[in-house]
């Protein structure tokens, strides 16, 4: 009889959006395509997830036709580090529109830093998708 190897179980990886749900039950969901946000925070929540793992495809994919840009660039220095929900306002299943006013803590080149937004969002064929924001401070 031959001695049977253990293998330790892995811990989930931790949702960068700061859900207590892992990211595989969280915004890995959505940006694998197998759900769609359900209301304007859900879709911020993954987006700030999807510029922390450089998600191109996904943040194209959920940004409003009218104001999306050509291509995302990520800056190799920046390290999103957290994200913290201020506000929502609208954005349920009887409203087209919807605002999340977050603010979103990052390191550029080891140098801590936040960016704090109000981001509107629309629907559009049924889905939600990111318009625009405007900065605060």
């Amino acid at each position: 009889m031959g001695a049977m190897s253990r293998r330790t179980p892995t811990r989930p990886e931790p949702c960068p959006c700061g859900h207590p749900l892992p990211y595989d039950k969280c915004c890995g969901r959505l940006h694998r395509g197998e759900a769609a946000a359900a209301n304007p925070e859900e879709l911020m929540r993954s987006r700030y997830s999807a510029f922390a793992r450089r998600d191109e495809a996904y943040l194209l994919r959920t940004w409003h036709p009218r104001t999306r840009p050509p291509r995302v660039e990520f800056d190799p220095a920046m390290r999103w580090t957290g994200l913290a929900i201020e506000d929502t306002a609208d954005g349920t299943a009887f409203h087209s529109t919807g605002t999340v006013t977050f603010r979103a803590r990052y390191s550029d080149g080891g140098r801590p830093d936040s960016l704090h937004e109000r981001s509107r969002f629309e629907r559009v064929d049924g889905a939600w998708v990111y318009v625009d924001g405007d900065f605060i401070d």
